[in-house]
């Protein structure tokens, strides 16, 4: 395996940095890893070592204003998440198609990186797209033991303290991990309301959703501890024209808890890595024509 540290200028005029992975042989295909919000790319490693091992190129990177593309304090990063998917993920996508684009290119989104594709303008260069727990982060929708403590996240401690301290100090309060402001106001706007950011930021985003075509697999758990089985429907509903498969799995399916985390622990290599990840790889996914 080889490992290349490639900076990549975006659309908005700053750097994302990424990690491309390479197996030592011919690579069958490149998986891009897209990450939850506020989780830096080194978390995934574990999965990614795994999958360049069966023969994926397999690049991460990291949102404008977090781990390696975080540029200064985090009160001077204007951005905010349609900037993700309009600039930092089309960059990356761009990248990859360039590189190769005789094998097919697949989309692993965790959490807001399932979400980041409806928002990226060529993501009908993707092949297949494989959510993980993933959904609309609406908060009423979310599980009864969480409301408590997002009603507090969204009407006090969020704007309360994103206002004083110019950007979201999650990891103080041990939410989602520093965010720009911009970032976490935009997500608060979408969290509170019931058609999440297509609800908030209209007709554009629908139609990002809908231009995407790909077959879509979202892979979620009945023990998430941070979205429901409906927030993971009133995400996929979105992408209404792309054919989806929800494969919704039970603690007994997945052998024990997962909640919103689990799936990336180098524990489940054989039964959730293997015979439910790369199932949905195999076989893998032929080029489509781009346009």
């Amino acid at each position: 395996m080889q490992m290349e540290l490639r900076p990549l200028m975006t659309g908005g005029g700053y750097e994302v940095v990424t990690c491309w992975y390479r197996p030592d042989g011919d690579a069958v295909a490149t998986l891009i890893l897209a990450s939850a919000l506020g989780v830096g790319q080194d978390y995934y490693k574990p999965l990614v070592h795994w999958l360049v091992e069966q023969g994926f190129r397999v690049i991460t990177f990291d949102y404008h204003g977090l781990g390696a593309s975080r540029q200064g304090p985090l009160q001077q990063c204007h951005v905010n998440i349609l900037d993700w998917g309009r600039f930092d993920c089309s960059a990356v996508i761009n990248a990859a198609y360039r590189h190769d684009q005789a094998h097919p290119l697949v989309w692993l989104g965790h959490s807001l990186g399932g979400q980041l594709p409806g928002m990226t303008p060529n993501s009908h260069l993707l092949d297949r797209i494989i959510t993980v727990a993933a959904g609309s982060g609406y908060w009423r929708e979310v599980p009864p033991r969480l409301k408590r403590r997002v009603w507090m996240l969204w009407y006090l401690a969020a704007p309360l303290v994103t206002n004083v301290v110019g950007y979201f100090p999650g990891k103080r309060f041990n939410m989602v991990g520093d965010l720009p402001a911009g970032v976490m106001r935009q997500w608060r706007r979408w969290c509170l309301h019931p058609n999440y950011a297509v609800g908030v930021e209209g007709e554009p985003i629908r139609a990002g959703f809908a231009s995407v075509r790909c077959p879509i697999t979202a892979i979620s758990f009945e023990d998430d501890e941070l979205i429901s089985a409906r927030n993971v429907e009133r995400l996929h509903l979105d992408y209404r024209r792309a054919p989806v498969t929800l494969m919704h799995l039970t603690r007994k399916e997945c052998g024990g808890a997962i909640g919103h985390w689990g799936f990336f622990h180098p524990r489940q290599k054989t039964r959730l890595w293997r015979d439910v990840l790369l199932s949905e790889l195999h076989p893998y996914p032929r080029r489509q024509a781009a346009g």
